[in-house]
């Protein structure tokens, strides 16, 4: 596990170094067949990490790469499932707040999840058996100095909990559903606080503590949040179907996620 660790922030961060050398110029925005928008960046992001995991033995779903028939897939009990630019519109707007999103998914669970934001530099990975963390990287990162960047990470969640409690909502998806689900809170908790964040960052608030829940009910694809669910599933906290109320699971025949709930359990 810590040799994928390291295989997979090593591919995180060498992508968004490339998204960062696009975000800094300007660039075009092509529109994909969903209708969602792609740019270069995508692109290179999506090539850096393909190359990166090619040698880890387990096959690759990407939203950038080839779209695999499920048939081709379904056999598939251990796979990398991977967003190489999570929120280009985000990207697009030049607002900071997209990422390179890397899970390691086994039996449609996550056993590792990476997310890392290239504007802020902060990164979080979780772990099975590892637990969850949030390292701010400051410096030029290499193979030789990874293992002494990572040693400075923070164990998630922090100390720090919300004094009210927190809901987080999409930037730019809000839904009736989000805002009737916001209101039960307001009847269960009485004051609740709202921060907003675009991309899987807020898989990734839950999991630090920041914020105690993140309805999403709206759609999402899978690649959109195997890496985030790693993660606060390492740091303690349930990503699930808001209707079933159980773990979300990947690899479905069908890509688009149900309607989930990310909470903290304590």
């Amino acid at each position: 596990m810590k040799n994928l660790i390291n295989v997979s922030v090593l591919a995180a961060i060498n992508a968004g170094n490339e998204i960062l050398e696009v975000y800094k110029q300007d660039f075009s925005v092509e529109t994909k067949s969903d209708n969602s928008p792609l740019t270069i960046a995508d692109k290179k992001s999506h090539e850096v990490i393909k190359a990166a995991l090619a040698n880890t033995g387990y096959p690759l779903l990407s939203e950038e790469g080839k779209q695999l028939s499920y048939d081709e897939r379904k056999g598939w009990e251990t796979f990398w499932l991977v967003d190489p630019l999570d929120g280009t519109k985000e990207f697009i707007k030049k607002n900071g707040e997209f990422t390179v999103n890397i899970a390691l998914v086994k039996n449609g669970s996550p056993i590792l999840g990476v997310v890392y934001v290239p504007v802020t530099g902060i990164l979080y990975y979780g772990a099975e058996g590892v637990g969850a963390f949030m390292v701010t990287v400051k410096e030029a990162v290499t193979e030789s100095n990874l293992e002494a960047v990572l040693s400075t990470g923070e164990a998630l969640p922090g100390d720090a909990k919300p004094a009210v409690y927190t809901v987080v909502a999409s930037r730019s998806h809000n839904t009736p559903e989000t805002e009737a689900f916001i209101e039960e809170k307001r009847k269960e908790f009485g004051e609740v606080d709202m921060v907003s964040s675009g991309s899987s960052i807020k898989l990734c608030l839950v999991a630090e503590g920041k914020a105690n829940v993140y309805p999403r009910l709206a759609p999402t694809m899978e690649w959109d949040t195997a890496a985030g669910h790693g993660v606060a599933k390492y740091a303690g906290c349930s990503v699930y179907n808001y209707e079933t109320k159980n773990e979300v699971v990947y690899n479905k025949e069908n890509l688009l996620n149900p309607w989930f709930v990310v909470e903290r359990k304590n």
